[in-house]
């Protein structure tokens, strides 16, 4: 593919779900989820709604118009989640969606994460080192000397 083709695969097909939330700071949360949309062509109205919609979906009703240093954890991540599905991507990405946070967060979050995943018929590939969030996936693989191993 070219540079081009790649970028708009990105853009369009894959959501990324990182450890650390990547949220751009001089933005409120809805802002935050609204920029990619509009980077996608959406129109600010239709960003917007969406965004809100996903972020109350989420549990930050509440918090639309609070920038990340003004959320917890929990929050920015689920912001991040948010932003992370707004474009409607086919494959979420989330490579330790949970790690920076305390027990009880995570537990949150990831139930958070795995409800917006089902209600959207998302495809996610989540990677963990947790085993007690893992047991929750629907399949579970490791990487044992290279080679992909379908875990019980």
């Amino acid at each position: 593919m070219s540079d081009q083709e790649r970028t708009r695969v990105r853009r369009e097909e894959l959501g990324f779900v990182y450890q650390f939330h990547h949220l751009l700071p001089e933005f409120s949360a809805l802002e935050n989820v609204v920029i990619p949309q509009l980077i996608r062509g959406l129109s600010k109205a239709e960003a917007q709604d969406r965004g809100a919609q996903l972020l109350t979906f989420l549990g930050l009703g509440k918090r639309l118009d609070h920038r990340p240093g003004e959320l917890s954890g929990g929050e920015q991540q689920r912001v991040a989640i948010a932003r992370a599905v707004a474009n409607a991507p086919r494959l979420l990405l989330a490579d330790e969606p949970t790690g920076n946070l305390d027990p009880n967060t995570a537990d949150r979050v990831f139930q958070t994460l795995v409800a917006i995943v089902r209600a959207s018929k998302l495809a996610a590939l989540i990677a963990t080192h947790n085993m007690d969030l893992a047991a929750r996936m629907d399949r579970r693989v490791s990487i044992r000397d290279g080679l992909i191993v379908q875990l019980p």
